[in-house]
């Protein structure tokens, strides 16, 4: 594209200067410096300066709408583009919100206050400017793969983590020695992921020892750290989640629908299984005297749930625990299906862990829960469900089970 000097150096207003500011940043991008940009345009000095900083063509904030419209493309490009950092700091001067901004562009919200965040130039007293091409330049200096890493750059750091490597320090000690050893060095500051990249890539000299003896694991190779979304099932059997259950055992119109888990012993040796049924708070326990692992709690469930009739076998509700990996064969032997809470949910089974609290009274936290014979668990469960409820109106859970199954 060919310039020419304007001859008419006349005051020109905002308006009339659109196709010179247009010109000047194509200039810019053929690499002309903004001086010789602003004698080839016939332009004042101070007025590319102002456009490089992101003002509108008049200098002043909020004077008119931005001369021209950046038109996000049919496929917008995961990086920010300097037309579009050219607008941000435009509409900036004109007090436009983040929001505005991205509809704009065609972007996120989060893209944009990101942006502003991390490319903007601090001033004093807590003021800040926008100015893309100084946004630019900082954008495609973080940009370049691989980057350095900062143990390979600092041998005093490097030495350092050896040292505790040698005394079988895990990465994390590592870690936190280092920021208690140097607490006004950041540049000896790193986080265990790094420790953890280094020894990974050790083959490329960064770290000098054996792999296999660095790490308490002693694997060779790291171990992706899965997503949520990208993670093994948790179940041979995939989860039915609580979201799908009928909307009928939301009401507790209907007993049979059952809430279960397992309270634990001491050190997580021992366990005792409980079953609280939804409409009657009507309890049961399981005997695991040995373990509570998946084959022992399927086997004392579903000898529990066949002594029931049929109508109170309709559906049961338990977390995701490890004991019930093998709720399928559960299902297929008694015909209840099992639904499972969401993680980290015990609201989901209310009423079973309202029930287990209950329990502490008779099975205390830290015993062992594995002295308990099956007559003594039968007596405890008989003994609560023949305790008046205030949430069935004082009545017990026997005689609320007893009136629903005459109903």
């Amino acid at each position: 594209m060919d310039f020419e000097i304007r001859e008419d150096r006349k005051p020109q207003g905002a308006k009339k200067l659109a196709k010179e500011r247009t010109a000047y940043f194509q200039l810019m991008q053929q690499g002309v410096s903004g001086r010789e940009a602003c004698r080839i345009l016939g332009i004042n000095r101070r007025t590319g300066q102002r456009w490089s900083n992101g003002r509108n063509p008049s200098g002043k904030s909020g004077a008119a709408p931005p001369i021209t419209t950046v038109v996000p493309p049919s496929a917008p490009s995961r990086y920010l583009r300097q037309e579009e950092r050219i607008h941000i700091a435009d509409r900036l001067r004109e007090k436009a919100t983040v929001r505005v901004i991205a509809a704009e562009l065609g972007r996120s919200p989060s893209t944009i206050s990101r942006e502003i965040r991390r490319n903007r130039t601090d001033g004093t007293r807590g003021q800040w400017h926008y100015r893309p091409h100084a946004a630019q330049a900082r954008a495609d200096a973080r940009r370049p793969r691989p980057k350095p890493r900062k143990i390979s750059q600092n041998p005093e750091l490097r030495d350092a983590v050896q040292v505790m490597l040698d005394e079988k320090w895990s990465p994390e000690q590592i870690c936190q020695a280092l920021r208690q050893k140097f607490p006004d060095r950041p540049e000896m500051h790193v986080v265990h992921e790094t420790v953890y990249q280094a020894l990974y890539i050790q083959g490329r000299g960064q770290l000098r020892r054996e792999l296999a003896g660095a790490l308490r694991s002693g694997r060779a190779r790291r171990r992706p750290q899965r997503q949520a979304n990208c993670r093994q099932p948790r179940f041979t059997t995939p989860m039915v989640m609580i979201s799908e259950r009928p909307a009928e055992i939301e009401d507790r119109a209907l007993p049979g629908h059952w809430e279960g888990d397992l309270i634990i012993g001491k050190d997580g040796k021992s366990a005792i299984g409980t079953l609280v049924e939804r409409a009657t708070r009507y309890v049961m326990l399981l005997h695991l005297p040995g373990d509570h692992g998946a084959e022992a709690v399927l086997t004392a469930l579903t000898s529990t749930v066949q002594t029931l009739p049929v109508q109170l076998k309709r559906s049961l509700t338990w977390d995701q625990g490890s004991e019930m990996a093998r709720h399928g064969e559960f299902t297929l032997a008694t015909d209840i299906p099992v639904y499972f809470c969401d993680p980290a949910s015990p609201w989901q089974r209310g009423s079973n862990e309202n029930t287990n609290g209950l329990l502490r009274q008779y099975f205390p936290k830290g015993t062992d829960l594995s002295v308990h014979s099956p007559e003594h668990l039968v007596a405890v469960a008989d003994q609560l469900n023949r305790r008046p409820r205030k949430t069935l109106g004082w009545e017990t859970p026997a005689e609320r089970l007893h009136k629903l199954l005459a109903a």
